[in-house]
């Protein structure tokens, strides 16, 4: 049996001016990153910005589990499949970080035969966008330990200093540092916290930023430190957002590269969602919308995380509104939620699948509240028996959520013919959907927050620390209360606490801390415990990888 990367260098990529002439656009639309990479420049999408906007499907899943539920592998076979049936189709994702790669969660290029090419590339480096973020986001830092040194004109409080280095990249021993050690000419001594590139606030304004004009309003926007008054101290004080601007300029505009059947696909921009927003740009969403019939994209872990943060916050934003939402399961992850040992996940077992079914029927409730036709698509293992995909199909019914098995990792878009056909069907008859948020960003901060436990949760109530309420009350009192609400929480239940599995009821979701991000546009509201910065496993991924004599990659998944 071949491995991915076997998979993805035994196939013959097309040149990507190929790709590109699918979607109408000539080889003096794209900056070529040689032969099978290329990046779109935003020109391209002010040129089209008049031209009719394609159906919008976003793909989510129920909550992530050890069983495995392939949602980036579904969301690329379905875009394989919606072109195999005469569709002009386009995917849009984000980009894979560093960090998991070399970790335990491996990369973000799908896997078998639904893969994004060349995959390799895709997955280490790319065409250099998160270096782009990390090289603005240090930027701003070394900017402001420089104001310190100078003299500190701006009088910040070096006890309140907010903003974070980064790396993309896992490294726990960046969790917590001291920096000037020593003073004089090594600057000013304080503590300081990086981040993984992938949840901080630079790369959650790039794949926020409508244009470069917005992209700069926004560094400015972002709030680094207090003063000792008490008043925040920007970006935009430091003078700091146009060079950080300037990083970014090309990392800005869409990735393009293409599937193993050679559908034309986005890759831009990779939140984190447990973090951040955990959706690609509004950019390459905007874009894609313009260039094809039907485009489909993703939002990161579970509908709970992904899907609401892409409806409340990149949707509100955008201005726009998906036609559908797939919702990816596993037979297997079901029966994880029933309580089934790993080891048993493959032997039959019909009440564990419906005791399991709990959690994904409140994904399905959730998004059959916002308005939009819900397509249960189950990816199927070579253990899940015909007796247990009809059981699903039933119980995915009587929620009133359409059903597919799909087989896109060992078939392609073959493998998502019958999902494909069905949402082709409805993308033609359904009427146009008007947006059904959460909440409404006029309330106050608590009330928003509660809206998100109670209704996407199912929480019964929620419960603020004492330090994160008085940092609610000064972000409102600041001006900053009418933002919306990102949470950021564990990706493997429904409550706040990683093992609650299934569909946990009765449960307060408790925030400890609430964190600015003016520039992102949102409040970050933290509950459990959640890590900025993931540390490497016992045996990391990198181990296995390496680089041959021909210069050819081998062991990348």
């Amino acid at each position: 049996m071949l491995t991915d990367i076997q998979i993805a260098q035994n196939t013959t990529l097309k040149p990507i001016n190929e790709i590109a002439s699918q979607l109408g656009l000539s080889p003096d639309d794209l900056d070529c990153y040689g032969r099978y990479k290329a990046k779109i420049p935003l020109s391209v999408a002010s040129r089209l910005r008049d031209k009719p906007d394609g159906k919008l499907v976003l793909v989510t899943a129920m909550n992530p589990t050890p069983a495995g539920e392939g949602k980036t592998t579904v969301s690329i076979g379905l875009a394989q499949a919606l072109c195999k049936l005469g569709n002009k189709a386009l995917l849009a994702l984000r980009e894979p970080s560093l960090g998991p790669v070399f970790g335990v969660k491996g990369g973000a290029a799908g896997g078998g035969y639904s893969q994004v090419l060349p995959m390799e590339d895709i997955n280490l480096h790319f065409t250099g966008d998160l270096h782009a973020i990390t090289s603005a986001n240090n930027l701003l830092s070394a900017m402001l330990d420089n104001h310190l040194f100078q003299g500190n004109a701006l009088d910040i409080d070096t006890n309140r200093i907010l903003w974070k280095r980064c790396l993309d990249m896992n490294d726990r021993a960046l969790r917590s540092l001291e920096i000037g050690v020593g003073a004089g000419l090594n600057g000013v001594p304080r503590k300081e916290v990086f981040s993984i590139t992938a949840a901080s606030e630079v790369m959650a304004i790039l794949c926020l930023s409508t244009d470069i004009i917005d992209l700069k309003a926004r560094l400015a926007s972002i709030v680094v430190a207090y003063n000792n008054s008490g008043r925040p101290v920007t970006a935009g004080d430091l003078n700091a957002h146009g060079a950080m601007a300037s990083l970014l300029k090309d990392a800005l505009s869409p990735n393009l590269v293409q599937t193993l059947e050679h559908t034309p696909a986005l890759i831009h921009g990779g939140p984190f969602a447990n973090i951040s927003h955990g959706c690609n740009s509004i950019i390459a969403t905007k874009l894609g919308l313009k260039l094809s019939d039907i485009l489909v994209t993703e939002a990161g872990f579970g509908a709970d995380l992904g899907a609401e943060k892409f409806l409340d916050i990149k949707c509100r934003t955008a201005g726009i509104w998906p036609d559908a939402i797939v919702l990816v399961a596993t037979i297997r992850s079901l029966k994880y939620n029933a309580g089934i040992p790993k080891e048993k996940l493959s032997e039959p077992n019909a009440d564990a699948l419906r005791a399991g079914f709990r959690n994904l029927e409140k994904h399905i409730e959730n998004i059959t509240a916002f308005g939009v036709p819900c397509f249960v698509a189950a990816n199927r293992f070579l253990t899940d028996t015909d007796e247990e995909i009809d059981l699903l199909r039933s119980l995915s019914a009587q929620k009133g959520a359409r059903f597919a098995p799909v087989e896109v990792y060992a078939k392609g878009g073959e493998g998502a013919l019958e999902l494909a056909d069905k949402l082709s069907e409805s993308l033609i008859s359904s009427p146009k959907i008007q947006p059904q948020y959460v909440y409404d960003t006029d309330s106050e901060p608590e009330e928003k927050i509660r809206a998100i436990a109670t209704t996407i949760y199912g929480a019964k109530d929620i419960d603020i620390l004492p330090e994160a309420k008085a940092k609610i009350k000064e972000f409102t009192e600041l001006g900053f209360g009418k933002l919306p609400i990102c949470i950021a929480k564990t990706q493997y239940s429904l409550s706040d606490n990683p093992k609650a599995l299934g569909r946990p009821s009765d449960f307060t979701l408790t925030v400890r801390d609430v964190w600015l991000s003016a520039g992102a546009g949102y409040l970050v509201v933290l509950t459990g415990t959640i890590v900025t910065m993931p540390g490497l496993p016992p045996v990391p991924a990198a181990e296995g990888i390496d680089l041959d004599e021909c210069g050819q990659i081998t062991g990348l998944f």
